[in-house]
């Protein structure tokens, strides 16, 4: 195919505006164009402002600002496409609205000018079925805000010229994003692994298991997220997120990994949306994020004596080091002492289900989530049975935060909250590797630029083990009944053989 040169960008909102700087900036001639001539004035102002800013900053030469601004020329209409090698459609979200718009461009565009939807949820096979030549149509997803995130999904329709996706991605590179490449599936890549840290984390402040703030610090400083699920909610605001989570949720025919929240839908009607709104599921005053303050560590009582069950040996192992080395007063055997404390380390169990499996005393039983390295750790969660005594709660509290690191206390929970959270992303991520929406590099590489995490999630569970990972979604599947929990085989398989989560198969 031709190298574009000269592209088209249809809408001139949030976008269609990002998408016309990063081409301009690359040296692509840029016609864009709106229903209203206003909107294409004030995004034109606006490019001009961002530049004159970047050429301020010293991020760009003032003569590169002018003349990327000169290549962004307003297009009066349609037919002001006519030579255009690549038109991106960036408008409302309505499939008969876009299959309206690519059907009057095929009467404008030459044969070989490639038609592109920058469609976060709609399908590109849906929207090519409107047009005489759907092979020359393809997804081109680009996030908000398009300068700042590097990274584009190129979605290959059932009729989309393989030639077409190839276009697209070596443009993305020339825009200086990171292309990746997916099927025509709900969600593409990103809005589908997505899908993990959200709905799990409402399901665990449904289950009543902990506090928003209290899941966000869990993810942020145990799991290293660079924010929870419920800050990432009031960014994006429930007016956005509740919707895409319910039709995410029906474009798999109610598949429970996808399961939304009342929680949402219950907020959203009342107007908690987030940030922008001022209340979500925080407030904000004068924009910042009100916390409540976290309850301080008791005292260590006198005499305490702690024993740790060898149940779980790798969990053993992690408790009783950082114990040590903590100089809580441990206690060794194989049944614990009348009147010690009582820590299990469960992986994907709560503690109500360990402490009858091994016949222990609830009262004096706590959980100790061991998935995470706890030396070094930013932040520990210690878990209750419903059975849990107050000075044993405490005890236990005291003895992890005798160093200072923060305890979070939570009620009890099959997984508590990170290793159930970061399960089900790593678990999503198998299942689209499964499904061959997009390649295992393309998944990690998608996540990480489109979500801000801090790996990949077959690297994260790579890196946690994926041995470690399956036992948690098998024990926690066991101990619910519920089939969101339900091992993907792309994992499942790759324990079986030891292999990377990364890895594709053979042949």
């Amino acid at each position: 195919m031709k190298e574009i040169q000269t592209i088209g960008v249809v809408g001139a909102g949030a976008m269609g505006r990002g998408i016309a700087q990063i081409a301009a900036q690359a040296g692509l001639r840029v016609r864009l164009y709106d229903t209203s001539a206003e909107a294409v004035a004030s995004a034109r102002e606006a490019l001009r402002q961002t530049w004159d800013k970047l050429a301020q900053k010293g991020k760009l030469g003032a003569a590169d600002a002018q003349a990327a601004l000169e290549r962004v020329v307003a297009a009066g209409a349609l037919s002001d496409m006519a030579d255009c090698q690549l038109v991106v459609e960036a408008i409302v979200e309505r499939l008969d609205v876009k299959r309206d718009l690519f059907a009057a461009l095929e009467g404008v565009v030459a044969e070989d000018c490639i038609l592109a939807s920058n469609t976060s949820s709609l399908s590109i096979t849906a929207i090519a079925a409107a047009c005489k030549r759907p092979q020359r149509v393809a997804g081109y997803h680009f996030f908000n805000p398009v300068a700042l995130m590097k990274v584009v999904e190129v979605i290959d329709g059932l009729r989309s010229a393989p030639e077409v996706g190839d276009a697209l991605a070596e443009l993305a590179r020339r825009m200086g994003h990171t292309p990746v490449r997916a099927k025509d599936m709900p969600g593409f890549i990103v809005n589908h692994a997505g899908r993990g840290m959200n709905t799990e984390g409402l399901r665990v402040a449904q289950e009543a298991v902990a506090s928003f703030a209290q899941v966000d610090a869990i993810m942020r400083e145990q799991a290293g997220f660079r924010m929870g699920p419920f800050e990432l909610l009031d960014l994006t605001a429930l007016d956005v997120s509740h919707p895409v989570m319910e039709s995410i949720y029906r474009q798999f025919y109610d598949e429970a990994r996808f399961r939304p929240s009342p929680i949402t839908a219950v907020r959203l009607a009342g107007g908690l949306i987030g940030r922008k709104a001022g209340e979500g599921f925080y407030t904000y005053v004068d924009g910042q994020k009100q916390v409540p303050a976290e309850t301080p560590a008791p005292a260590l009582p006198q005499n305490l004596k702690i024993w740790v069950s060898p149940k779980h040996p790798e969990g053993y192992a992690r408790a009783t080091a950082l114990l040590e080395k903590l100089g809580a007063p441990l206690i060794s055997g194989s049944t614990p002492a009348a009147d010690a404390l009582i820590i299990v380390t469960p992986y994907g169990e709560d503690v109500s289900t360990a402490v009858s499996a091994q016949g222990l005393d609830p009262a004096r039983s706590v959980g100790l989530d061991t998935l995470y390295a706890l030396d070094g750790a930013k932040r520990r969660s210690l878990m209750l049975s419903p059975a849990t005594q107050p000075q044993w709660r405490d005890a236990a509290h005291a003895a992890l935060a005798a160093d200072g690191v923060p305890v979070t206390v939570i009620q009890d929970s099959p997984g508590f909250v990170a290793q159930r959270i970061v399960a089900t992303i790593v678990n999503i991520a198998c299942d689209i590797a499964q499904q061959q929406i997009a390649t295992p590099e393309d998944i990690d590489r998608a996540v990480t630029l489109g979500l801000g995490y801090p790996t990949g999630p077959l690297a994260l569970g790579d890196a946690l083990g994926t041995t470690r990972i399956l036992e948690v979604l098998k024990n926690i599947e066991r101990v619910t009944g519920d089939q969101r929990y339900r091992p993907s085989l792309w994992l499942q398989r790759r324990v079986q053989l030891g292999m990377s989560l990364l890895e594709p198969a053979a042949a």
